[in-house]
């Protein structure tokens, strides 16, 4: 042969081994990734090719699906009570990516999950029916809280105590999901709601932490109690009034100048909500203590899942004496969401067993079949001791019986509460954050909410925790009550 023709047939060959080599390796390695490039248009005709599974509260769907036209996208999602449920249940949009429960289980709603398949799909290779997300959401609460909150820029979270159960999870201003499905119109709405000042798309109620203000109080007393500082909660405190903050000049003050705060008693430092008992308190435990307390409570988890991710609630270290007085009035670092501060009135609640919060029941396939349980999941942790849980429990029923948190009284219930107002801005130049987290008990149900209201048209003079927040709780105990 001769030698340039057998010189170019080997170098063609080694071409042709390239290509066969390539082939394989985009086939068998890059496949999977450019089948799941959020990109591949391929992706959303197959997902919106047929109705997406549903979300379900209280036995009736939520969601749904409807027929598009002038798309190559058959279908698109659609929701009843869009703007109360979208805490819940987020958006699938055949724009951007989902959220909430809607991307915690889009592989269950769109039929890809594994669990999904029967023989005949694996077999035919085709996607198997969708299934469904069955919540623990009772709308009678969540609609109660979302009225409550009306126009405010607030969240609210109720749980069941004894089962870890969450009733409602409501944060506004909220936002119309079904704005955002379609692709012939999500860019605009899109723009629009990130646009706004207020934040809409913001799940206040478990992805945005603030200062809990006094609600705080509630940890540091349990600290104090479960270290055997204080032996009831009538025992009276070692507490100045003034307290000056350790290592500095800055006088610590109660709101109410005329409160009796001086060496008061747990009890009567959470009925007028005195700062000096508490700051004091946190600094006689030191920091290390009440962050141990907090963590119980569930602060510092970066992996609180309920099953959508919760931000962390946060307690800070590394502090000198007078950051961890300010630690104890809920400020400083401290930060809070209000499903965080509902469980811990949940604890406090339910004999001081915290059992793990979640919102979703159950879900199952297309014929109903359960694939996960998650209330048979819940784990329980013993937060303090029942005698603390019942001594905190009975200093609660004081605040709202004849103390700062009058407003959440229900007739007929046991109620128990603590209010917060969380200074706001440098040297608090913006509006209070006001705060109420509480406990309800009726007839053998248990409720326990927190709520904060962020920014209402209140005048700045009439923002507390007792004067906004705390009638938003009693709104809501009462629906899960009656």
């Amino acid at each position: 042969m001769n030698k340039t023709i057998r010189r170019v047939s080997v170098f063609t060959l080694l071409l042709v081994f390239a290509l066969l080599i390539r082939a394989t390796w985009v086939q068998f390695y890059e496949g999977r990734a450019l089948a799941d490039d959020q990109n591949n248009r391929r992706n959303a005709i197959e997902t919106y090719a047929k109705p997406l599974g549903n979300i379900i509260v209280a036995g009736k769907v939520i969601t749904g699906s409807a027929v598009t036209t002038d798309s190559d996208l058959e279908y698109r999602r659609t929701y009843t009570n869009g703007p109360l449920y979208a805490a819940v249940t987020g958006y699938a949009s055949q724009s951007y990516a989902p959220t909430q429960l809607e991307g915690v289980y889009a592989d269950l709603l769109n039929g890809t999950d594994s669990r999904l398949k029967t023989v005949m799909d694996t077999v035919t290779n085709q996607r198997a029916d969708p299934g469904d997300v069955v919540t623990t959401i009772d709308p009678d609460v969540q609609k109660a809280a979302y009225d409550a909150l009306g126009d405010t820029k607030g969240a609210a979270v109720a749980i069941d105590p004894t089962t870890g159960r969450i009733l409602a999870v409501v944060s506004t201003p909220s936002y119309d999901p079904s704005s955002l499905t379609d692709a012939n119109t999500a860019g605009a709405a899109w723009k629009k709601l990130n646009a706004d000042p207020d934040k809409p798309l913001t799940n206040r109620a478990l992805r945005q932490p603030l200062p809990p203000g006094s609600t705080f109080k509630l940890v540091v007393a349990a600290a104090a109690l479960e270290d055997g500082l204080y032996s009831s909660v009538d025992d009276r405190t070692d507490s100045p009034d003034p307290y000056t903050l350790p290592g500095t000049t800055t006088v610590l003050r109660n709101e109410n100048t005329s409160a009796p705060c001086e060496n008061a008693s747990i009890r009567v430092a959470l009925q007028y909500s005195c700062n000096n008992v508490f700051a004091h308190m946190a600094v006689q435990l030191g920091q290390d203590k009440v962050k141990a307390m907090a963590e119980k409570f569930g602060f510092n988890d970066d992996e609180l899942d309920v099953p959508v991710r919760a931000y962390p609630s946060v307690y800070p270290s590394g502090m000198d004496e007078s950051s961890t007085a300010l630690t104890g009035i809920g400020q400083f670092d401290v930060t809070a969401t209000p499903l965080q501060m509902a469980m811990v009135s949940a604890a406090i609640a339910n004999g001081g067993k915290l059992v793990s919060p979640h919102m979703v029941s159950q879900i199952t396939d297309s014929g109903g079949d359960v694939l996960t349980n998650y209330d048979d999941e819940a784990s329980t942790t013993q937060v303090v001791s029942s005698g603390t849980a019942e001594q905190l429990q009975s200093a609660m029923r004081t605040v709202v019986e004849k103390g700062t948190g009058t407003n959440a009284r229900i007739d007929g219930v046991t109620v128990g509460g603590k209010t917060g107002t969380a200074q706001h801005g440098e040297n608090n130049s913006k509006t209070p954050y006001a705060w109420f987290t509480s406990y309800g008990k009726a007839g053998g149900k248990e409720v326990a909410v927190a709520v904060v209201v962020e920014q209402s048209d209140a005048a700045r003079s009439e923002v507390s925790g007792n004067g906004l927040a705390a009638p938003v709780a009693r709104a809501m105990m009462k629906a899960a009550l009656s």
